[in-house]
């Protein structure tokens, strides 16, 4: 791409919560180029500049920016974007989507700036994004932006990330369960661990393995469309279409830790999996880190972790959203 592009441009903007990046991306990425993105920290509008775009609910943490192109097919475009992205704004989950035309864009205007820090040692960066001054112990995750969830903004990840921070040492055999955007994989990977990623969505399988690629740890990550036990009769994990039955992994005490960032349901169903699934010693026992729902559904994971062999002995928390560590019981 040259370095300005001197054509008009309709710039439709929103502020949003943590939760409502992925569903931005995924809502619209089938009608505007994804690459037209950005994504900024949200700053407090003055009076003059605030119009009615935050009388709905306060808490923003982000505004997110698309780019398309102003000619004949743009008023059908933006229309088409604001329908999709209005049921974030009725649930509050962003505000109203705001439109401006612009001139011009420069190429650096375009590109996402945010690095996103979670815990004390991730930095979460898109793949476009120069490299970054950090310090000495600092862990820079890249991602492409893909349709799948998992951008490193939602609660959910950011919470199983700071599990995984507390929890990963190096040697360790992991499995990613619900692999997604690939960035729990390669974070695990980064801080030592070898790990086994599986999804049974074949857009997650690849957003994974570019992933791994991209961030150089090949080496230590192993990318699978699979299950693990029950969970590949169990269709789509998070309730889209129909899918065929995945290859199953079958539970047999050979990891040391499995995260599973998918819904509560999942979790559920697929306890005594966990439970068979994790390796106990002399000197270990098996860590099982569930994320991927919020408290409403907390206890129902918690009681039946329980009643498959679990001890809770860790928790981290994000508004509502809540990642649980259990271990097997001695």
């Amino acid at each position: 791409m040259p370095e300005e592009e001197k054509m008009p441009w309709i710039e439709l903007s929103l502020d949003t919560t943590n939760e409502a990046v992925d569903w931005v991306y995924t809502l619209v990425a089938e009608t505007i180029n994804i690459d037209d993105v950005q994504i900024t920290e949200y700053a407090e509008l003055n009076s003059d500049q605030r119009g009615d775009r935050n009388l709905a609910l306060p808490g923003w943490t982000f505004t997110i920016r698309l780019y398309i192109a102003h000619d004949v097919h743009s008023r059908a475009r933006v229309e088409k974007i604001v329908n999709l992205l209005s049921p974030l704004h009725r649930t509050g989950l962003a505000t109203a989507v705001q439109t401006t035309l612009v001139e011009e864009i420069t190429h650096a205007q375009r590109l996402n700036p945010l690095a996103h820090r979670i815990g004390d040692r991730f930095v979460v960066l898109t793949s476009d994004v120069p490299d970054q001054s950090q310090a000495a112990n600092e862990i820079t995750l890249r991602l492409k932006t893909t349709l799948s969830f998992g951008s490193g903004l939602h609660p959910a990840t950011i919470v199983s990330l700071k599990m995984i921070e507390r929890h990963i040492f190096p040697t360790m055999n992991v499995l990613d369960l619900g692999s997604g955007s690939g960035i729990l994989s390669v974070a695990m990977a980064k801080l030592g661990a070898k790990v086994l990623a599986l999804d049974n969505d074949s857009i997650a399988v690849q957003a994974t393995q570019d992933a791994v690629h991209l961030n150089g740890v090949e080496q230590q990550v192993k990318v699978i469309k699979a299950s693990l036990g029950c969970g590949s009769d169990m269709g789509h994990w998070m309730g889209g279409n129909t899918i065929e039955n995945v290859p199953k992994i079958e539970t047999t005490e050979q990891f040391d830790l499995i995260v599973a960032n998918i819904l509560a349901r999942m979790h559920i169903a697929l306890a005594n999996d966990f439970q068979q699934s994790l390796r106990q010693t002399d000197t270990y026992t098996g860590l099982l880190i569930t994320a991927g729902f919020t408290t409403d559904h907390e206890e129902n994971v918690v009681t039946a972790l329980t009643d498959a062999g679990f001890e809770l002995v860790d928790c981290e928390r994000f508004n509502e959203w809540v990642a649980l560590a259990h271990r097997l019981k001695i």
